[in-house]
């Protein structure tokens, strides 16, 4: 009886609807626009992340397509916030994702809904608007405002004289040379006597994110030659 159901269903679907479908094309082509110029030229030139870049065109497509297809459903809106909160939920429980990852996968969620839920009141000017000042936005924060980036260094050090409080400039200044970074604290932690050794969070700015670790950006760093 259900299958029956199904392919009533199917065959009563008309094969060409010409204004809806141009319609259609129209906004899957600004929208997968849109991914490129966000994911690929903004995202993609800083992160040089592949498995994001691939996240996130197919997860905002296959939102887009949900979310057309399902236009007439009654239950538009709780559908929509309810894969923000899915994916907000879920975050990919496989790894955690950093902030700006997940605002960036906020951002091709939140297109594919706003690109595929417009109504017939809306005009394509008014689409097209959103989409630019959406990517204006992002280029602006990504390409001009040159932020620097704070990230942090676990160092296992082995010049403890200079880790008092009062040598505290000399430290920052050893570090500086040893690691060549733009360091602008430093926190002492674990201290070895017997090995002339301590444990040292090393924090410096960058503009740069692309060789910063992921997860929290805090790496761990040798300076001790008796490392084992």
């Amino acid at each position: 009886m259900m299958l029956n159901e199904i392919m009533s269903n199917i065959l009563s679907m008309p094969f060409w609807e010409g204004n809806d479908y141009v319609g259609f094309l129209i906004r899957l082509l600004l929208h997968i626009f849109v991914l490129v110029v966000i994911v690929r030229l903004l995202y993609y030139r800083k992160a040089q992340r592949r498995d994001y870049l691939f996240t996130y065109f197919l997860i905002s497509v296959v939102i887009f397509l949900l979310s057309y297809m399902l236009e007439n459903v009654k239950l538009q809106l709780g559908m929509a916030l309810g894969l923000f909160a899915v994916f907000g939920i879920i975050r990919y429980r496989t790894s955690q994702i950093p902030i700006k990852e997940m605002t960036y996968l906020f951002i091709v969620i939140g297109l594919a809904v706003i690109n595929a839920l417009v109504n017939k009141k809306s005009s394509m000017a008014e689409l097209v608007t959103a989409n630019a000042v959406i990517i204006g936005l992002t280029w602006s924060l990504e390409c001009l405002w040159r932020i620097p980036h704070a990230s942090s260094k676990i160092v296992q050090y082995d010049n403890i004289d200079l880790i008092t409080p009062q040598r505290r400039a000399e430290l920052i200044a050893d570090l500086q040379e040893r690691l060549g970074l733009d360091i602008f604290r430093v926190e002492v932690g674990k201290v070895d006597f017997l090995r002339d050794s301590a444990k040292l969070v090393v924090h410096y700015r960058t503009l740069d994110r692309q060789n910063t670790n992921m997860a929290d950006d805090i790496e761990s760093y040798s300076l001790n030659d008796d490392d084992d």
